[in-house]
C-alpha cells in the first residue's frame, strides 16, 4: 500500500499563551519552541508513524529550516525523494500561539517555497501510484488540482485554508475532509454552530462526493457519497494538551486506513483515535501516534450514531 502526500512543509514557531488574544490585542508568551510543520508534512509524519510506504510531495527553500523539516519527516518513515529544494525562495513557517489548559490555538502561515511548487513538480509516479493521494491547499490550486488529475487511487482534500474550489476539481476528491468552520465556508452559508443534521445537508450542498467533517472534541461527521444516512462518530476520552494538528493527524491515519482497504467508516474511526492520541503531547508532532497505540485505544472509541 502506498500513500502519497502533496502540500506544504513549514517551520512552525509554538508560543504559549495564557489564553489567545483577540483582535488587535497583545498578549505575553510563557515560551516559544521550533518545530517542524505544514498542513502537508504533518499529514506525511503521521501517515508515516502509522504505516509504511509514504511519499511527500512539495517544496522548501536552500536554507537550515528546509533541512531540518526534511530530516525530520525521514525521521518518521516518509520518503522525501521528490521534496525539491528552491533556490532564492526561505521555506514556509507558521506561528502558532496555544493557549495553555485548553490546548486551542491560532495559526499564521508564511508560504514561502511552498508557492513555487507547480503543477510539473506533482506529476510525478508516486501521485500517479499511489492509492490513496492527500492533499490540502498551502500549495498554489493549480498544483492540488494537478496532482487530483494526475491521481489515479483515492483522493483526500483537506480544503484549507478554504478557498472557492472548482468544479473540476471537486470531481476528482472521493473524499472532502474539511472541519466545520471550512464546510460553512465552502457552502457559503453564515457562521454560527450547527448541529450534525444542519452540517450533513450542507456537505451535500457542496459536493456530490464523501464528505468527512472533523469536529475537534465531537470526532467527525461522516457524509456518504451515496446518499446514504449520515454517521457521527464522537472520539474516545483524552486529556488534551494541544490540538495543533489534530486534523493534520487525522488527514494522515485517515489515508493510510484508507490505503489499507479500510470502508471509509472503519478508516474514520480509525482516525478519530488516532487524532484524539495527537492531543495528549505539545505541537503538531509532539504526540503522534504508532498504529499499536491506535489499535490499542480502539476498543475505547464509543459506536457511530446515525445522524437523524
Amino acid at each position: 500500500m502506498s500513500v502519497t502526500v502533496v502540500g506544504s512543509l513549514n517551520e512552525d514557531v509554538l508560543v504559549a499563551v495564557d489564553r489567545l488574544p483577540g483582535r488587535g490585542e497583545t498578549v505575553v508568551g510563557r515560551a516559544a519552541t521550533l518545530t517542524p510543520g505544514g498542513k502537508g508534512a504533518n499529514q506525511a509524519a503521521a501517515a508515516g508513524l502509522l504505516g509504511p510506504g509514504v511519499h511527500m510531495v512539495g517544496r522548501v527553500g536552500e536554507d537550515p529550516a528546509g533541512a531540518r523539516q526534511l530530516a525530520a519527516l525521514a525521521a518518521s518513515r516518509v520518503n522525501v525523494g521528490r521534496v525539491l529544494r528552491t533556490v532564492g525562495a526561505p521555506t514556509g513557517s507558521a506561528t502558532i500561539p496555544v493557549e495553555e489548559g485548553s490546548g486551542e490555538n491560532l495559526i499564521v502561515v508564511v508560504p514561502g517555497a511552498n508557492a513555487l511548487l507547480t503543477a510539473a513538480d506533482v506529476d510525478v509516479p508516486s501521485v500517479r501510484e499511489a492509492q490513496v493521494v492527500l492533499l490540502q491547499l498551502e500549495v498554489p490550486l493549480d498544483s492540488v488540482a494537478a496532482a487530483a488529475r494526475a491521481a489515479t487511487g483515492t483522493v483526500v482534500l483537506t480544503p484549507a485554508p478554504p478557498q472557492d474550489l472548482p468544479a473540476a476539481l471537486l470531481e476528482r476528491v472521493d473524499v472532502l475532509l474539511p472541519n466545520e468552520h471550512e464546510l460553512v465556508q465552502l457552502a457559503g452559508a453564515d457562521a454560527g454552530d450547527r448541529s450534525p443534521a444542519a452540517l450533513t445537508d450542507l456537505a451535500r450542498r457542496v459536493t456530490r462526493g464523501a464528505v468527512v467533517v472533523t469536529l475537534g472534541a465531537r470526532g467527525a461527521l461522516v457524509v456518504p457519497a451515496d446518499g446514504g444516512a449520515a454517521l457521527l462518530q464522537p472520539p474516545p476520552p483524552v486529556a488534551a494538551v494541544d490540538t495543533t494538528g489534530a486534523g493534520d493527524c487525522f488527514s494522515g491515519a485517515l489515508g493510510q486506513a484508507l490505503a489499507a482497504g479500510a470502508a471509509l467508516t472503519d478508516a474514520v474511526r480509525y482516525a478519530v483515535a488516532a487524532a484524539a492520541l495527537s492531543t495528549t503531547g505539545p505541537g503538531a508532532r509532539g504526540a503522534l501516534p504508532d498504529d499499536d497505540a491506535v489499535r490499542a485505544l480502539l476498543p475505547r472509541v464509543p459506536a457511530a450514531t446515525p445522524v437523524g
